[in-house]
């Protein structure tokens, strides 16, 4: 699978484009880059001291077919659902050490999380890519720190020389950041003790935007 506006990572059990990297590098529609992914150890939910199910938040595909008005062309790309981070070693090598949270789920959500889920769609005749992704905590506290480290590490990365074209137009406010890189980006909310995140390329801005106002109304507080 190809897509206008993605990177293509060629791994052994995850096929097509990763949303991430296509939100991250625009610049680089055609590098192909050979690697495994390397996921962090699980997190079990039945261990999690999150009080939000994160899995009772995100939208189910035929909300996100409506929201995102691609109807049925919009469908899940195959093993691009996951439950724990994801971090692609061979791309964070390749960047600035500021720069690595682009390649690394880890980083993005923090080392205190209780329990993750995330899914990615594709529309494949307007090679547009969206994903969905929360990650819950013990608290708001822990939440709200995970996400002020997060802010932190988009401002120390888009003060490196490769900076703009990884993160692009940054807004940040006191709950919310997004990165613009070129026709793709990346949005976070922190609400209660969940981070979201939406990641997308080839959509409008208002796509994200109702996305993450759909997943933030699901998390009571």
């Amino acid at each position: 699978m190809t897509a206008r506006g993605c990177t293509s990572v060629r791994r052994t059990w995850w096929p097509g484009c990763l949303l991430g990297v296509a939100a991250a590098l625009t610049v680089s529609c055609a590098h192909t880059v050979d690697g495994v992914a390397v996921r962090s150890a699980p997190l079990p939910d039945e261990d999690s001291q999150s009080p939000v199910d994160v899995d009772t938040v995100l939208l189910d595909r035929a909300q996100m077919q409506a929201v995102t008005g691609a109807g049925a062309d919009l469908t899940p790309v195959p093993g691009m659902q996951s439950k724990t981070p994801l971090d692609i070693d061979p791309l964070a090598e390749k960047v600035p050490a500021q720069c690595r949270w682009v390649f690394a789920e880890t980083q993005v959500f923090g080392s205190e999380i209780e329990e993750f889920h995330k899914t990615t769609y594709q529309n494949p005749p307007d090679g547009g890519l969206i994903s969905q992704a929360a990650a819950g905590y013990r608290d708001a506290e822990t939440a709200r720190r995970a996400f002020g480290q997060l802010v932190g590490l988009i401002q120390q990365c888009g003060d490196t020389s490769p900076g703009p074209a990884m993160v692009g137009e940054v807004t940040t406010t006191a709950d919310s950041v997004r990165t613009r890189p070129g026709g793709c980006g990346r949005d976070y909310l922190v609400k209660s003790a969940v981070l979201i995140e939406v990641t997308f390329c080839a959509f409008p801005d208002s796509v994200p935007d109702i996305v993450m106002a759909n997943i933030a109304a699901n998390i009571p507080g």
